[in-house]
């Protein structure tokens, strides 16, 4: 019987290290705020979920839709962070200003917000703005200004 099994070894012995090296480097992109992408993401399901976990799905249901296309939103800036990091990060600015509409939103969209609604919202919007601001931040950072 053959021995199809691999025993482990260093990789520094594979002819192909440097240019397995590059494209891995090529990949990430230079990404220094890959650990975003899925708080993030998480942070956009919790919003489009958010009208049924807090319960306000039938007294504010202006604003359960207006989270729920903000939560897809934010989903959908996440997905496109780890899809194509080097064109998305620039949007990392336009996730602030989600952040900042989602905060004062509940008086906007909604009518006569309660607390938990208010809290919720301020909340989502926060955490939004704080990590728009981590990504474009570093992004600035890592990118030279021509």
């Amino acid at each position: 019987m053959a021995n199809v099994s691999h025993g482990r070894s260093d990789i520094t012995s594979h002819p192909d290290v440097s240019e397995m090296r590059e494209r891995y480097a090529r990949m990430l992109g230079g990404r220094d705020v890959a650990l975003v992408d899925g708080p993030v993401f998480l942070l956009g399901l919790y919003c489009a979920a958010s009208p049924w976990i807090v319960h306000y799905t039938a007294s504010q249901p202006a604003l359960m839709t207006h989270n729920l296309i903000m939560g897809i939103a934010i989903g959908l800036l996440a997905l496109g962070f780890t899809r194509a990091p080097e064109r998305m990060y620039g949007l990392s600015w336009a996730m602030c200003a989600m952040g900042i509409w989602m905060i004062i939103a509940p008086w906007i969209v909604g009518s006569g917000p309660d607390a938990g609604v208010v809290i919720n919202n301020i909340v989502i919007g926060g955490l939004a703005f704080c990590l728009g601001l981590l990504c474009a931040v570093t992004t600035a950072r890592r990118t030279p200004m021509t």
